[in-house]
């Protein structure tokens, strides 16, 4: 049996009221809560030995240095990175993109292809786009259907020896659609391309295994793990770390240093410019030991229970549409209700102190494709409740009611 009640107890903030109400908290997407555990790393952190790192003789250094290394390495053993040196700790997913898609700057010529899909977070669109303005690379765009999945025919038509990178979401934060990316992966190598996985919405679902996919790249933030907001990770394979060159320039990154020329560090420090967040590190690796201590497998099965419970029960409100209804999909529900602007929902439901989102959710070709200004979205943690989702129902009943 999945405990779900001894699991709520970790996490303070669910004891709250919002607008004299519980407080059910359905936006993990956008970034999960954050157990008692870690929130006593960061504490103890600054209490206890807060110093910079890799720097300093004295104590308190050397027990930051070491913590924060630590921390290093329990993020290679929880996506099994062959190498220590191939885990780059960075301030997130989106900075994690960016260092790529810079480095790539260099490597790439003018109609050199790149593709992308229809189901990417901004943060996977973007600075793609910005790529190919500084290249003349040609950026394409793997299609979509209407239950919300990759269209794979279409993308086989468009790999060719032009192709030199892939970007692809492993689950689709707007709709919980997992895409089939060991396919994409193969497909990607069999032309010659790196590709690179945004796995920001899968690592709270699922835990990767880099080695296994043989991915390029994998991409990742701590504050959908139940970490701290500010850090996140860039896996890399060793051999394209070493190909892109520094993605800014400052201390830590550097060997030597003259007025004359500068050589630069190895790995992982060559894209570790400045002071890191080293109380965010630490505080990522022990989230990472929490959510393994409760196990991705459990997770998983108890988030579909919650998935498939909050399907049949919003499916039976008259007139609501959900978006994205792929079988392979994780505990993300986005639906609209007839013609309410999903923002009137969002704003009714907080006042019965139910947090949803409400928007495009950082994905408007997916919203562009159905037609529709945004869409209201609950996902589920596995610190959720059916019992909260039959109040998320009664929420969206009351909307309805008021809104039409």
């Amino acid at each position: 049996m999945f405990d779900v009640a001894t699991l709520r107890k970790d996490f303070p903030i669910l004891n709250r009221t919002v607008n004299g109400k519980p407080l059910v908290y359905f936006d993990n997407a956008a970034t999960s809560q954050t157990p008692q555990i870690v929130i006593d790393a960061i504490v103890d952190y600054y209490s206890m030995y807060n110093a910079n790192i890799h720097r300093g003789v004295h104590t308190l250094s050397q027990e930051a240095t070491d913590a924060y290394e630590l921390a290093r390495k329990k993020v290679q053993q929880h996506f099994n990175a062959k190498h220590l040196y191939e885990v780059i700790m960075t301030a997130g997913t989106t900075h994690s993109i960016n260092i790529v898609a810079t480095g790539f700057s260099s490597l790439l010529n003018q109609g050199d292809e790149i593709i992308v899909s229809a189901l990417e977070h901004h943060s996977n669109i973007v600075p793609w786009q910005m790529l190919c303005e500084r290249t003349g690379a040609i950026l394409k765009v793997i299609p979509m259907n209407e239950e919300g999945e990759l269209v794979m025919n279409a993308y086989d038509e468009l790999l060719s020896e032009r192709t030199k990178l892939v970007f692809v979401n492993h689950i689709s934060n707007a709709l919980g659609t997992i895409n089939p990316i060991e396919y994409i992966i193969e497909k990607a190598h069999a032309v010659g391309a790196a590709i690179l996985i945004d796995g920001a919405q899968s690592c709270p679902h699922i835990k990767p295994d880099v080695q296994d996919l043989d991915v390029d790249f994998y991409v990742a933030s701590a504050h959908k793990l139940c970490g701290p907001t500010g850090v996140g990770v860039l896996y890399g394979k060793e051999e394209w770390l070493n190909k892109l060159p520094p993605y800014q320039g400052g201390g830590e990154m550097i060997d030597q240093v003259t007025f004359e020329k500068t050589t630069y560090a190895g790995l992982p420090h060559k894209f570790e410019a400045g002071t890191p967040n080293i109380c965010g590190g630490i505080a990522f690796g022990v989230a990472l030991d929490y959510m393994n201590s409760i196990g991705f497998d459990a997770i998983a099965a108890y988030e579909r229970e919650l998935l498939d419970y909050g399907t049949q029960q919003l499916s039976a409100i008259e007139g609501l549409k959900i978006y994205g209804t792929s079988e392979q999909k994780t505990s993300v529900i986005s639906f609209n209700i007839d013609a309410i602007h999903p923002y009137d929902i969002g704003t009714i439901v907080d006042k019965l102190g139910i947090a949803v989102r409400t928007g495009h959710h950082c994905a408007q070709p997916i919203m562009d494709f159905y037609k529709i200004p945004g869409t209201v979205r609950a996902s589920f943690a596995f610190y959720n409740t059916k019992e909260e989702i039959d109040l998320l129902v009664a929420a969206v009943q009351k909307a309805k009611m008021m809104l039409s």
